[in-house]
């Protein structure tokens, strides 16, 4: 059983209230078989970046249905439907991607920063730093003996004894994502699941579309694209599947009502 197998059991144990689940996620030797099957097993590369390609997804088809039911009330048809919609598509979805870049970047450099910090600190003020950790530990409720036992194993080991000072005093995990991955997996995502809105007038350019129909079928493959990502989110969340994409449905559509609304009010300045 891999480690995010063992995982998903003790969650559905947990919320299904069934202790056979949660025992057998528990059971000593799952998890040591999990933990010697080696990092990779704990999630993968698609999992690394699965929270950008749902939350990406989710923003293209809220941002791009929103284009199209701001254009629809305005009523000002296909041509501007496509300009306005595709525009957005392309220039949001990259500037997602970039800003994904630059936060990952930005949070992996400070990491590193605060890291050689600590790393400097404990060669230099080694008992400083253990009394750090002593005191750290007494505040979460060690005993005074525990606490010095904790910090006499973690200090063995330089390398733990940054990783100790990194989460104990400063609350930092590393960040193994490749940003520049992180920024495609976003950009990828953003363009591929908000050009869903659009699909119906694309197809409208190579053949014959009723207009009647365009924007109720817009309306319904965005429903169905949004429904959709909202169960696969719970990847990311954790919630329930149902839940969370009627949940996203409701956000998805208030933004698009809006949009029509604005659009019907100010239809009039398009001519």
């Amino acid at each position: 059983m891999s480690w995010m197998k063992r995982l998903d059991q003790a969650r559905r144990g947990y919320e299904e209230q069934d202790p056979s689940l949660s025992s057998a996620a528990h059971d000593p030797a799952n998890i040591t078989r999990a933990v010697r099957e080696g990092p990779e097993e704990h999630g993968g590369l698609g999992s690394a970046y699965l929270g950008e390609i749902v939350y990406g997804g989710l923003d293209g088809i809220i941002t791009t249905f929103a284009v199209v039911s701001g254009v629809a009330g305005a009523e000002l048809g296909t041509g501007v439907i496509l300009i306005l919609g595709l525009a957005n598509l392309f220039a949001d979805g990259f500037s997602m991607a970039t800003g994904s870049y630059l936060s990952t970047k930005s949070e992996q450099e400070f990491y590193e920063k605060e890291r050689a910090r600590e790393s400097w600190e404990v060669d230099h003020y080694p008992e400083g730093e253990r009394v750090e950790l002593i005191e750290l530990y007494r505040a979460s409720g060690y005993k005074d003996q525990e606490a010095e036992q904790l910090v006499d194993i973690i200090t063995r080991d330089k390398e733990h004894w940054v990783d100790a000072m990194m989460v104990d005093e400063l609350g930092l995990l590393r960040d193994e994502r490749n940003p520049l991955l992180n920024a495609m997996a976003t950009l990828i995502s953003f363009i591929l699941f908000g050009s869903t809105p659009l699909l119906i007038y694309l197809l409208g350019l190579l053949i014959t579309v009723q207009p009647a129909i365009r924007f109720p079928v817009s309306l319904t493959l965005s429903a169905s694209a949004l429904l959709g990502l909202g169960v696969a989110k719970v990847r990311v969340t954790h919630q329930h599947p149902l839940r969370s994409g009627i949940e996203m449905l409701l956000v998805g559509g208030l933004a698009a009502g809006v949009a029509y609304i604005v659009g019907a009010l100010l239809k009039g300045i398009g001519g």
